[in-house]
């Protein structure tokens, strides 16, 4: 399927459990470069059923998550169906990443739900999904995979830093791309705040008001993940245990956890953007393009910088890209999937080599 212009709707639903993402892109050639535009894109919260669901998803038993899968392909196939009928758009396909329960993988596991099969059935579009699997079975960690859009539509930038619920991170080092996650960013603050009703903190507000453990962040600090060398990368479980359990048995205030876990993560992520600076050995800004919902938070940027040096410039695009770069970017994956064109690079997820990722689950026009 190869053709002058791709019309695609992308779809995430990231950690941070806030909603499902739809990106109608557009992607086109020129001059031997990949362009695009979003004529138009919006989320669809969960509702806090749905949140309580996929925030504990990973206790469940094994029907009950086959269930749960199929039910959420459905009611993201509705979603979809609605986002079409609402502003009239005929996508080629859909390219759904799914939401993901579990990822081990060291131990050959990845999982994402939002059957493919519903979500076709429903939405009446072909679809592209398990973007994954196949990485991981070729020894490869399966994400991140957003690093072949960084390289392909953001690369005048020196990195590419996502603040969802987790923070990953994508740059050119020694002649090659290379990405993984950081560590955690908005799932725990997210967490702790919907202990007291909100979804998230917004702004930062009552991080900036809470105080935080200092003993704690340097315990989280020394945790053995942050030393391993890339490619590497987090799922939810490893933050609820390793992170979030550890702060809440500190039972402390909610604004104390939060602050705690925001300063904890802007301290990781501005270290890892000093690094890569530094190794650039020249005296220009070191440009970081922030996208992700933690771009909408200004207290955590601001704790970045202070943590950081003025070295690293951190550059935050329009609202619609800092919400959306991630379904753009999967709608791309789905794009080079349809072309046979590599979407995962074996530099950035450590598979046996560069391949084309992606199940197609319906006909393709």
């Amino acid at each position: 399927m190869n053709q002058d212009k791709y019309r695609v709707i992308g779809l995430m639903s990231g950690t941070s459990i806030d909603g499902l993402d739809m990106a109608y892109c557009e992607f086109w050639k020129e001059n031997g470069y990949w362009e695009f535009e979003i004529p138009v894109a919006e989320t669809r919260p969960y509702d806090d059923d749905w949140q309580q669901k996929l925030s504990r998803i990973t206790e469940v038993g094994g029907e009950d998550l086959i269930l749960i899968d199929r039910i959420l392909g459905v009611w993201m196939g509705e979603a979809v169906k609605d986002f079409i009928t609402q502003h009239q758009l005929q996508p080629d396909f859909l390219s759904s990443h799914g939401h993901t329960v579990f990822h081990q993988p060291e131990r050959g596991i990845t999982y994402q739900i939002g059957n493919p099969f519903a979500l076709q059935a429903v939405s009446g579009h072909a679809v592209i999904s398990r973007f994954r699997d196949f990485d991981v079975a070729l020894g490869g960690q399966g994400a991140p995979l957003v690093p072949i859009g960084d390289q392909l539509l953001f690369g005048d930038y020196d990195a590419c830093l996502n603040l969802g619920g987790i923070a990953n991170l994508s740059t050119q080092w020694q002649g090659k791309r290379i990405a993984y996650d950081i560590g955690t960013a908005n799932m725990v603050m997210n967490y702790f705040a919907q202990q007291i009703g909100q979804s998230y903190d917004k702004q930062g507000q009552l991080a900036r008001q809470g105080q935080p453990q200092q003993h704690l962040i340097e315990s989280l600090n020394s945790l053995p993940y942050y030393n391993q060398p890339f490619p590497k990368s987090l799922g939810y479980e490893w933050v609820y245990q390793e992170i979030i359990q550890r702060i809440e048995e500190e039972a402390l205030e909610v604004a104390d956890a939060i602050a705690t876990g925001l300063h904890q993560a802007a301290c990781q992520i501005a270290q890892e953007l000093q690094f890569f600076a530094e190794e650039q050995l020249t005296n220009r800004p070191f440009r970081v393009l922030v996208t992700g919902g933690g771009a909408f938070n200004p207290y955590l940027l601001e704790c970045i910088r202070n943590y950081g040096s003025e070295q690293v410039e951190l550059v935050i695009p329009d609202k619609k890209l800092v919400s959306f770069k991630e379904a753009l970017v999967f709608a791309l994956l789905g794009v080079l999937r349809v072309r046979n064109e590599v979407n995962c690079l074996s530099s950035v997820t450590g598979a046996q080599y560069d391949h084309s990722a992606g199940v197609i689950y319906g006909e393709l026009n």
